[in-house]
């Protein structure tokens, strides 16, 4: 009996867990191990100047902040096409373009289509008979450029004429051509200035120095040129100009003076103002009258440009010219009712607050300034929009 049950053990075959055939109604590889993003908990970046705004909460003022945040969009459009337009035939290999994100404006590590994709009306992709793709300037924008040719164009002696101050209020009345050139849109100077400068010998020279560096300097003072913004300004509303700046002065407590007394006297201290078109940069560096004359040469710089504001990259890049100091900084934010600083601690910029009204918007508009912005509303459009009629002017 013994063997039959060992052998009916043996030959009886082993059923599979009838539970493992059961078929479960999801499967372990679906299990969520990780928590999802929108659960996790929010780390706050780290403060560094990169981030940290320039100006405290309270001091910041916002449409000031939204033209840079528009610099920032506008960023790719603005470079690429200055970049575009200095190339044979206007156009560019794309997978060259691809490379090129310092040029052309893109974040690195990302396709540049994507920005290109973002103004169709502008700028458009297309396969050549080599079969490459290359991209260029849509026929629209091509008609865009004409027109803002005939501006450089009809802007000419305006143009020449700020080179010219520029000159006047430089230390030694010469400045390097790379660097006119590398600010070239703050004033609206256009690319090929370099070229046109042979064509007024009677305000330029260009030296050559041993290291190579090409030198514009000037050649004939103009006293009607060396008159600044703030006394122009001062002719029409002389007590709008005595407050434009505060040079306020030190006195101990026993004096006793009243808001009156110390207003007369931090006046009495402001005035005279130092022209930037004068020898001020022969003061000795720490003195009163050399701040009021770098104040001065940094109102009468930012009255050059533009939109009446500049970057700290561009201020900075003219510091020899212009006899600044690393305390540049610290002497325009002792200037409020003037100047206003915007952006963050590392990429500043520098507004004239008079020249803009409460709305954010410039007082007065240069014509290249009316083109920028009809350019930056095409750029938002979409293909069919001004074909349609909306955005035709």
């Amino acid at each position: 009996m013994a063997w039959r049950l060992f052998l009916t053990k043996i030959l009886t075959p082993t059923l599979p867990n009838p539970n493992f055939l059961k078929t479960f109604p999801f499967s372990t590889s679906f299990l969520v191990t990780k928590i999802p993003k929108k659960l996790r908990k929010k780390h706050n970046k780290p403060d560094s100047p990169r981030t940290r705004p320039v100006q405290p909460d309270s001091a910041r003022i916002p449409h000031f902040e939204s033209i840079l945040n528009r610099d920032s969009v506008f960023r790719f459009l603005t470079k690429t096409k200055e970049f575009l337009s200095k190339q044979p035939e206007r156009v560019l290999r794309l997978d060259d373009a691809g490379k090129l994100y310092r040029e052309l404006g893109f974040p690195r590590g990302r396709k540049v289509v994507k920005s290109i994709q973002r103004h169709p009306l502008i700028f458009d992709v297309y396969r050549h008979v080599d079969n490459k793709m290359w991209l260029g300037f849509t026929d629209f924008a091509e008609r865009l450029l004409e027109e803002e040719r005939s501006i450089m164009e009809s802007m000419e002696t305006d143009r020449v004429n700020k080179v010219r101050k520029l000159l006047m209020i430089s230390k030694e009345k010469r400045i390097p051509l790379s660097k006119i050139y590398h600010n070239r849109l703050l004033f609206g100077i256009p690319e090929d200035f370099r070229d046109r400068v042979a064509k007024f010998p009677e305000y330029f020279r260009i030296v050559v120095e041993n290291d190579g560096k090409r030198i514009l300097e000037l050649v004939n003072w103009d006293p009607t040129l060396a008159v600044s913004e703030l006394e122009r300004e001062f002719i029409v509303n002389e007590d709008k100009v005595k407050k434009a700046f505060k040079f306020p002065v030190k006195y101990g407590k026993d004096l006793g003076l009243d808001e009156s007394d110390t207003r007369k006297l931090n006046l009495l201290n402001t005035l005279p103002l130092v022209s930037p078109y004068s020898d001020g940069w022969k003061f000795d560096m720490w003195s009163l009258e050399a701040e009021k004359y770098r104040v001065g040469v940094v109102h009468e710089f930012l009255s050059l440009t533009l939109e009446k504001r500049a970057s700290i990259h561009n201020i900075v890049e003219f510091k020899e010219e212009f006899s600044l100091t690393r305390r540049t900084y610290e002497m325009l934010k002792k200037q409020p009712q003037t100047f206003h600083l915007a952006g963050t601690e590392m990429n500043w910029a520098v507004f004239l607050k008079d020249a803009y009204g409460e709305n954010g918007i410039l007082i007065q508009k240069d014509p290249q300034v009316v083109f920028n912005e009809k350019l930056h509303k095409f750029a938002q459009m979409q293909e069919g929009e001004v074909v349609s009629g909306v955005g035709e002017e």
